[in-house]
């Protein structure tokens, strides 16, 4: 169907993005750094940007940037190795808003969400003005920022919302629009004169042939006929040619299922000794096993992620007899498959999940359970209680005590590579 349609024009879609959530946050906590270059990220070697303020951005600084360079482009932009549960509280706190105005919201990030606000327009007005009262809310409520896109689909939503964010040009901050409408009739003249690497999937491999083939902008692929495009790029050439005539007739989804949970951690120096690593396994698998436990959930199998100092990536992974949501379970199958790799080359990165997930409490014990792990459910609650009251370095597994104390792996940490904690002015 047209994008220009009878379905089109009875849905009203809103796509709702932070301003540099990270640093806005930062800079709302610590209001010193206000007005300053700020980069959220990991400040070592092998960090990278998370986010970083429009300040920031004036010098060429983008998020997944890696930090050594961001530094090189801003010496004296303060690096902040990142709040994640801070941030967590925010996000909790925006989607409530964001359900204030209707119950169709399909959360895609911490700082950004889809919103239908179809079936609330009679009560709250058209999409342009709820896009102003939710972008005055969130300011009122969390004192930060937003953008709004405002369109009859989904994708040209997100569009729009990028489109009314603060720009940087030159050494100057230009203020966005807030809130931009798309009006159906008016979503192909929006469209047309994007780059194609706007389309949801054009990378630079796919816009590099898309260009070969004369298409620079969103409207000459619209031009090609799609019969061509499904030949040179297979099925995903008519994907985006349907996106280019803008026609994307996917619905807000509110409830999004928990695929996997997991962590991960990229190491200030390379790791060569499965002692070591197994040590960090048994932290992540700890902390993996909290997370499942706090979701009610349990997985069965287990996966394993090396990335060696050459980049070159591997997966592994083992799937139990039954779904579990302890630490050591989830540890012993990590420790299995980190002996199979040959870590001597130098290990970089480290992660650790589960998946094939199932509603926590449906676990069923069979003969394996015989012995200690029998015992570990009423074990892990315990530890669940005490880290509730006491904090999450109040017990953990013994394996991660060292001269400093016990070090347990949050949610969070070293997300965005190594780096000291806190504030470091260079």
């Amino acid at each position: 169907m047209s994008a220009t349609g009878p379905a089109a024009l009875e849905r009203t879609i809103l796509h709702v993005d932070m301003d540099s959530f990270f640093a806005a946050v930062e800079v709302l906590v610590d209001p010193s750094l206000a007005g300053k270059p700020v980069i959220v990220g990991g400040a070592g070697d092998r960090g990278v940007v998370a986010s970083c303020s429009y300040e920031a951005r004036v010098f060429g600084i983008h998020s997944a940037m890696p930090s050594a360079q961001a530094r090189r482009l801003c010496p004296h932009a303060t690096f902040v190795h990142g709040h994640y549960d801070l941030y967590s509280d925010y996000s909790r706190r925006l989607h409530d808003i964001f359900e204030s105005f209707t119950p169709l919201v399909e959360g895609i990030s911490l700082d950004e969400a889809f919103l239908d606000v179809s079936g609330a327009r009679r009560l709250l007005g058209d999409g342009e003005a709820i896009g102003w009262a939710i972008r005055a809310q969130v300011k009122e409520d969390l004192g930060l920022w937003c953008a709004v896109g405002v369109a009859p689909s989904k994708f040209v939503a997100k569009l729009a919302s990028k489109a009314a964010k603060p720009k940087v040009e030159g050494r100057e901050i230009k203020r966005g629009a807030g809130v931009l409408v798309v009006p159906p009739e008016g979503v192909l003249d929006f469209l047309r004169p994007l780059p194609v690497e706007a389309l949801w999937g054009v990378g630079p491999a796919t816009a590099a042939r898309l260009k070969r083939m004369g298409a620079l902008t969103v409207g000459d692929l619209a031009d090609l006929p799609a019969e061509q495009l499904s030949r040179t790029l297979g099925q995903s050439g008519r994907h985006l040619h349907e996106l280019s005539w803008g026609r994307d007739p996917r619905s807000v989804e509110p409830v999004q299922a928990v695929k996997s949970v997991g962590h991960e951690e990229t190491y200030a120096h390379d790791h060569h000794e499965h002692e070591t690593l197994h040590k960090e396994a048994v932290r992540m698998a700890d902390a993996v096993a909290q997370r499942l436990r706090t979701h009610a959930l349990a997985g069965r199998t287990v996966v394993l992620k090396v990335r060696f100092h050459d980049f070159d990536t591997i997966t592994r992974s083992h799937t139990l007899p039954s779904a579990v949501d302890t630490g050591p379970a989830i540890a012993r199958a990590a420790a299995s498959l980190l002996d199979q790799v040959d870590v001597t080359p130098g290990v970089r990165l480290l992660g650790v999940s589960v998946t094939n997930l199932v509603a926590g409490g449906a676990r069923q014990l069979s003969l394996e359970d015989v012995g200690d792990d029998a015992l570990w459910s009423d074990a892990s609650a315990a530890i669940d209680a005490v880290r509730k009251r006491f904090g999450d370095e109040a017990v953990g597994p013994a394996a991660l005590v060292d001269a400093e104390g016990l070090k347990v792996k949050r949610r969070g940490a070293q997300q965005w590579g190594p780096g000291a904690r806190g504030r470091t002015d260079r």
